[in-house]
């Protein structure tokens, strides 16, 4: 058993323990068949609304298994290094807020809604976990690919001027907006959009031979001369995908605007 698996099950008994936990849901990895001993482990635990004010998530962490770290991230996570070195994230909110479990299904697919459900004293969490499943938001539209374009254009402009003042920092920095966008098109070309938020993930294993190539091609150290070209190449690849996906989407990035970018990169 994977040491993220016996994390898991300890959640799992401290809840049955727990007077205080109402409800427990798992998110992430484990619960889209992708888990192994590199993972993370992830939890919403939701608490009674009588008891939420006076519960203290460190004690209640703690009594799972021994951690180094503990701190609440910008998202408001409460993010755990465990001393076995394993991730967690838990979200602790009001058994009352539990509907917030239904503003994730825009967020992606959900392919095993039954393999997130840890724990339930209420009857309202297999409902709202069922409400996940199915088919996740359609990616592959005209709205999102434009989206993805007019963002790439205008990070690759930002970039570019940044990188002509001196600031490579920040250039390197506006770069990976770049990729974010050039990956989500790929993936679009791909037919592979369903990692349209989690765009890196498994990303060797998802994109084909040469794609994979192209999207190295717009990555660099923090030197003047590589970042040049990765933004020369990312220019090169938003303009074959365009051609490659025209047929199928409306584009407000047009071939006029590209050249432009083209003689501004030139001059």
């Amino acid at each position: 058993m994977l040491l993220q698996e016996q994390l898991i099950q300890s959640v799992k008994e401290k809840c049955e323990h727990d007077s205080d936990v109402a409800s427990c849901m798992m998110y992430g990895s484990f619960t889209k068949g992708e888990g192994d001993q590199y993972a993370d482990v992830e939890f919403y635990l939701f608490i009674k609304d009588n008891e939420f004010e006076a519960f203290r998530s460190r004690r209640w962490i703690a009594e799972i298994a021994s951690y180094d770290l503990m701190f609440r991230n910008e998202y408001g996570t409460e993010v755990v290094v465990f001393s076995n070195l394993i991730r967690g994230e838990f979200h602790f909110l009001p058994a009352s807020e539990i509907d917030v479990i239904k503003t994730f299904k825009p967020t992606g697919v959900f392919p095993d809604t039954e393999s997130m459900f840890i724990y339930d004293t209420t009857g309202m969490l297999k409902p709202r976990l069922d409400f996940l499943g199915g088919r996740g938001p359609e990616r592959m539209t005209s709205e999102n690919v434009n989206f993805a374009f007019n963002n790439f254009v205008n990070a690759w402009l930002m970039g570019v001027n940044v990188l002509r003042r001196g600031e490579m920092a920040r250039s390197l920095d506006v770069l990976t907006q770049v990729q974010k966008h050039s990956l989500q098109l790929l993936r679009v070309k791909e037919r592979k959009a369903d990692r349209w938020l989690n765009y890196t993930k498994n990303l060797e294993n998802d994109l084909n031979a040469e794609n994979y190539r192209d999207y190295c091609l717009i990555t660099a150290r923090l030197q003047k001369e590589e970042l040049a070209r990765a933004y020369a190449h990312a220019l090169a690849l938003a303009e074959r995908l365009i051609e490659s996906l025209e047929t199928d989407y409306d584009f407000e990035v047009d071939a006029k605007l590209l050249n432009k970018l083209r003689h501004y990169l030139m001059r």
